[in-house]
């Protein structure tokens, strides 16, 4: 089979062995590591003719001396003093028979390493029609993934769990998206991607600037390579074994909340980069798209609270509707336009004296003051601010007494916003908004003209580029969760009405958005993407640093299960069962770098290594020669 004078090892007498598992003796002169990938055959007992091969990837290794009875005895042999034999064995779990006859081998059958056709076998690579290239084997070979359990064929979701730091989960996703797009000949010589024009990935960058710079080389990559080169004996590099060109992103749109300044000119806020575009939603967008349940973190333990939050939500829209059939299929305008509010002047101003001395007079004379009938026209809410002002008169001030407050009656408030609940349910609804607006106030601005307000949109699925990073990490939580929900959920919905081509999904931090206990929309649009995601070609590709503490409906709808070092407590979860007992007690020492993969394919999972990122991942690993385009920008 393999071509070696002497098979490596032969199957023990001494254990049992399983038609799914047995040991084996290694050879003298042969070394049999983890992870290693054997193939045995075994005689049919009813026919000569007849046999069955079993492959299998080694799970344990062990070394100890035989014919001792004591423990102090390993001293008296160390020396010369007492004779000893050692035994190295090594144990197999099967991954493979064929034919699918489940005898037992035979003790004494020879064991022999799988390469080449053997090696696919005992991975199920030779039934993939579409190979994803997932990292190396312990052997120096190619792990592939079967692209159809990632793009939505036959399954979906790619799921990453590892401690942060150390497990380099977005590394990996990074990879993952890079042997996606790049990869030319994966499907029989084909691109990966069926549609490669139309598919679209989008990766929010959670830590730092580091994702902003995946379109520039890394000046390491060629140090690296040729390190673990050395190291291992190879005459290629990672990229080389796998097919893959070694390189940055090709295709990239880069995104950053913008600078807290007024007006139409709006700046990315990012230090280290240029060509970053910076995203916003009008306020008009905000009440038409139904994004107010996004302002609040967790409303699920307020029964009251989420059925006002919903009325209010709708008011807004209907509010947003009108304004949008006004325009008669033009500009709406990024301001909210209310007909029935005129907000209180800035205290000392030339207003607030004209109006104090204009309704003076008006009750000297027995006349009722009406504002100058300013409300009749209408009014526009610009900032995000003038929205919670607005709510805050529709709930609590309009037609409030001063002491209402104080006495704690149900008075004030619109009826037909109020929805019939109680003062304090409304109160706890604005304090809560006012908490949210100096986290929104720069995401969601209404003083934006038509131009300034369609180049901030993010539109990843109308965009030319392939892969889009939206920055979030200078955001404080409740306005990452903003976002990254908004901006899930308009691609979702974008998808079920009929949008063509993949989207891959990359999010860290699930453990937080879709997090085991509670309810939030960001949670709901997570399952929706875990759950129906396959059949709209959405695909999510989540990392969280404790699985456990992740939603288990996201968790579970991920076909392809990915895990780094893990806390020695977290590696013992049920959700880890998928490993068996000895690969999760390594998973306590993995390496960065080093991952253990498993999907639906290959019944044992195998751990692989995947090269270093040939993009940049800070901005000091990008290459130190400059680019015309910097160029130009250092001329200007």
């Amino acid at each position: 089979m393999s071509g070696a004078p002497t098979p490596l090892g032969r199957v023990l007498g001494t254990e049992d062995a399983t038609p799914v598992a047995f040991w084996f003796l290694v050879q003298p002169g042969h070394k049999v590591r983890l992870d290693d990938v054997v193939t045995v055959r075994t005689a049919d007992p009813t026919s000569a003719e007849r046999g069955v091969t079993f492959y299998g990837v080694v799970d344990q290794v062990r070394r100890r001396h035989e014919g001792l009875q004591f423990e102090g005895d390993t001293n008296l042999v160390a020396e010369g003093l007492m004779p000893a034999d050692e035994s190295y064995a090594a144990h197999v779990l099967v991954t493979r028979l064929e034919p699918e006859e489940f005898l037992p081998p035979a003790p004494g059958d020879a064991v022999w390493p799988a390469t080449g056709a053997a090696l696919e076998k005992a991975l199920y690579v030779d039934g993939m029609t579409s190979r994803l290239g997932a990292g190396l084997l312990r052997s120096g070979d190619p792990a592939y993934l079967n692209l159809d359990f990632v793009d939505g064929t036959r399954g979906a979701h790619v799921n990453i769990s590892g401690i942060s730091g150390v497990a380099t989960k977005t590394s990996y996703a990074l990879f993952l998206l890079y042997a996606l797009f790049h990869d030319t000949a994966g499907r029989g010589g084909a691109p990966l991607l069926t549609d490669p024009a139309s598919a679209r990935a989008l990766v929010f960058n959670v830590k730092g600037e580091d994702l902003l710079f995946i379109d520039e080389p890394n000046r390491r990559l060629e140090a690296e390579e040729a390190a673990w080169m050395s190291r291992n004996g190879a005459t290629r590099d990672r990229y080389q074994t796998l097919g893959l060109p070694a390189g940055p992103f090709a295709s990239c749109a880069l995104y950053a909340p913008p600078q807290d300044t007024p007006g139409d000119r709006l700046v990315a806020d990012v230090q280290g980069r240029s060509g970053v575009t910076p995203y916003v939603w009008t306020l008009f967008e905000f009440c038409h798209q139904r994004m107010l349940g996004f302002a609040f973190a967790d409303v699920s333990s307020m029964s009251q609270l989420e059925f006002l939050l919903q009325h209010v939500e709708e008011r807004l829209f209907q509010l947003a509707r009108r304004q949008k059939d006004e325009a008669r299929g033009g500009f709406p305008g990024a301001a909210l336009v209310v007909p029935d509010y005129e907000p209180p002047p800035e205290p000392g101003s030339v207003r607030a004296r004209v109006e104090a001395g204009a309704r003076r007079l008006g009750e000297e004379d027995g006349l009722s003051w009406d504002g100058l009938g300013a409300a009749a026209a209408g009014h526009r809410l610009e900032r995000f601010g003038d929205l919670v002002d607005y709510l805050q008169y529709k709930l609590l001030d309009q037609d409030a007494e001063p002491a209402d407050a104080e006495r704690g009656g149900d008075r004030g408030g619109d009826p037909a916003w109020t929805a019939r609940q109680n003062r304090g349910t409304r109160e706890a609804f604005v304090r809560r908004l006012r908490g949210a607006q100096k986290h929104l106030s720069r995401l969601v601005r209404g003083d934006l003209g038509a131009k300034a307000a369609g180049a901030a949109r993010l539109d990843v699925l109308g965009s030319q580029r392939q892969v889009h990073v939206v920055d979030i990490h200078q955001l404080a939580p409740l306005a990452q969760m903003f976002v990254v929900g908004v901006t899930l959920r308009g691609l979702f919905e974008a998808k079920e009405r009929g949008h063509r081509g993949k989207l891959f999904v990359v999010l860290d931090e699930l453990n937080k958005y879709a997090p085991a206990e509670g309810a939030s929309p960001i949670k709901d649009v997570l399952l929706d993407i875990a759950e129906r995601g396959r059949s709209l070609g959405v695909i999510l590709i989540g990392a969280q640093q404790t699985a456990s503490e992740v939603e288990r409906r996201v968790v579970g709808n991920a076909a392809v299960r990915v895990a780094g070092r893990l806390d020695a407590a977290e590696a013992e979860r049920p959700e880890y069962r998928y490993m068996p007992a000895s690969t999760r007690s390594r998973t306590t020492i993995l390496a960065p770098g080093t991952m253990v993969l498993h999907q639906p394919d290959v019944p044992t999972p195998v751990l692989v290594t995947f090269p270093f990122p040939a993009w940049a991942t800070r901005a000091e690993e990008r290459d130190a020669r400059v680019s015309d385009e910097e160029v130009g920008g250092l001329l200007h």
